[in-house]
């Protein structure tokens, strides 16, 4: 019997609209969210082809190969050598997040995403740890856990992770699970280009790039941020009394 399976972005689609596992252990270790963070994430994410998904073709290890759209990088199996890649595009105010697709059975030793300089370097010989090895970036560590340099207790790290640099207030921090853990990372400096980075020892894992929103929020997402805190878990019952059409019911029902 022939089966169809669903396309890669509505397979995505459905991972992402799932209810989350009763065995995470992340919601457990997550910290409340500011106003301005919770409306980015709420927001819908601007279009899956914008120029900040895409990876850098300049700042780029030569082991990792390049997809068509930019939006995925692969790294060629090339042994003692730890290669690096940066975004395409950095940003030095703001507040922004990123979505890191990284598959956890495709990850090895040594596997880490985080924020770097342009003076970062992304290749090195042997297997080590590029992101966060010195102070030109900021990195987590996968398999270990360990932020360059604080050791956290390991967990099991799915494959979807938001990054979330607030360019502004110089903090790097994490959302796993729909799990904000607080911020990693204090005091990266003002004023200068920052851009997601990953790096990786292992051959053929795959990384892929989407930009999902930043400042400023619209005046939509902050009214229905503050409408939603009111309604609070009413909102599934009372949202037919209000004096909305039907496209903004909807839209406050909904989450992105």
């Amino acid at each position: 019997v022939a089966v169809t399976l669903p396309s890669r972005d509505k397979r995505r689609e459905m991972r992402d609209n799932s209810p989350l596992s009763s065995s995470s252990a992340f919601p457990s270790l997550a910290v409340a969210t500011s106003s301005r963070l919770a409306v980015t994430l709420n927001s819908f994410p601007v279009a899956p082809a914008d120029s900040r998904s895409h990876w850098s073709t300049v700042h780029c290890s030569s082991h990792f190969l390049l997809s068509a759209c930019k939006q995925e990088v692969t790294r060629s199996p090339v042994e003692l050598s730890s290669d690096g890649v940066r975004a395409e595009m950095g940003v030095k105010t703001g507040l922004h997040v990123w979505e890191l697709l990284w598959s956890p059975n495709h990850r090895g030793s040594h596997a880490v995403m985080g924020i770097s300089r342009q003076s970062c370097p992304l290749q090195a010989s042997g297997y080590n740890v590029l992101i966060g090895r010195d102070s030109q970036s900021w990195g987590w560590e996968l398999k270990t856990n360990q932020l360059w340099h604080t050791t956290q207790t390991p967990l099991p790290i799915p494959e979807r992770i938001l990054l979330v640099l607030d360019a502004d207030a110089g903090t790097l921090g994490f959302v796993v699970d729909g799990s904000f853990l607080d911020v990693a990372f204090k005091d990266l400096p003002r004023g200068v280009e920052l851009f997601p980075a990953v790096s990786s020892v292992r051959g053929g894992s795959s990384i892929r790039l989407r930009y999902l929103n930043g400042d400023p929020p619209v005046l939509m997402a902050l009214c229905g941020h503050s409408i939603r805190q009111i309604l609070g878990q009413q909102r599934e019952t009372q949202m037919d009394k209000l004096p909305l059409p039907p496209c903004l019911q909807h839209y406050l029902l909904s989450t992105h």
